[in-house]
């Protein structure tokens, strides 16, 4: 088996029909699997997929919802692919992407995990990758990116996107479309399990890179992602954001990196809401300091004991 393709599925019957369906009929030349996770779904997804999908793909279906590192490790646990690819259920392929990323891995034994340009809903440039692992310089980077939106319009270029025709290595690659060396994962182990959603994927790239491997962006593979079509509630997703957030941080750094962020955090959350007026960015002010205090009396605490 060249790749088993692993989604997770949570109430996005739709989405994820039409991403398995994409994987079909773009897909060629391949000895490929689609293994599919569903986090409990209560929208009718199980049964569909039970019945309407039961020759094309392997069906996993948890009793509760896992989140997205936990969904994705029941995958890769019995995937047979020599790697796996993990990509979301709102995701459309443009092209033969899966074949074109495995045929890069192939040729390139360094490369631990690689992925694809994301384009949005209107076929323009989207987040595919940052230039590196999230640390305090992209911090900054993120609470600034108000100003660079303003920038990337008037030259129309953004810095996540691979605009040349080249491979380049990149930080991390979007775990919407990640494509991992299998045997990789028997060294540095599968998504951690303290993870929900968000930054879990950064988390594992950091250990890939540790083990001295390559993470690549490939520009001929071309990927749509309807980002945001399966996101919760904008509330709970910055509540589980920043708690990952400052997870990752203790994970590959320190308890003083996560107080650096959580400052920085506040005053580019404060400096928008100054630009904006948009009374937003005071709740999540308010989120991000009930998320630090929340990592330093639980999480943080119950790792020293």
């Amino acid at each position: 088996m060249d790749v088993s393709v692993i989604m997770v599925n949570y109430n996005t019957l739709e989405l994820t029909k039409n991403t398995i369906n994409s994987v079909i009929e773009k897909t060629s030349e391949l000895n490929y699997e689609i293994i599919l996770v569903d986090n409990a779904s209560v929208d009718g997804s199980v049964e569909f997929f039970e019945r309407e999908y039961k020759d094309k793909i392997i069906f996993i279906k948890n009793n509760e919802n896992l989140g997205f590192g936990r969904a994705n490790n029941k995958g890769i646990e019995i995937a047979k692919g020599k790697y796996v690819f993990l990509l979301n259920s709102d995701i459309l392929l443009i092209n033969n992407a899966i074949k074109i990323l495995f045929d890069f891995m192939e040729k390139n034994e360094d490369c631990g995990v690689c992925g694809g340009n994301l384009f949005d809903v209107n076929l323009k440039p989207t987040h595919s990758f940052l230039k590196k692992l999230p640390c305090l310089s992209s911090e900054i980077n993120f609470q600034l990116n108000f100003f660079s939106k303003i920038f990337r319009k008037i030259i129309n270029k953004r810095g996540d996107f691979n605009y040349s025709k080249n491979e380049k290595e990149v930080g991390y690659v979007t775990g919407a479309d990640m494509m991992i060396r299998k045997k990789i994962l028997l060294e540095t182990g599968l998504f951690d399990k303290d993870f929900f959603m968000y930054s879990e994927e950064s988390e594992l790239t950091y250990r890939i890179k540790q083990k001295g491997y390559k993470v690549i962006s490939i520009p001929q593979a071309k990927i749509v992602h309807l980002e945001g079509k399966s996101s919760i509630f904008k509330e709970k997703k910055h509540h589980m954001f920043l708690e990952s957030k400052y997870k990752y941080f203790y994970k590959t750094s320190n308890l003083k990196t996560c107080k650096y962020v959580y400052y920085i955090s506040q005053i580019g959350y404060f400096l928008r809401f100054l630009i904006t007026c948009n009374k937003d960015y005071f709740k999540i002010i308010k989120i991000n300091k009930e998320e630090y205090r929340e990592f330093l009396l639980n999480y943080y605490v119950s790792r020293r004991n």
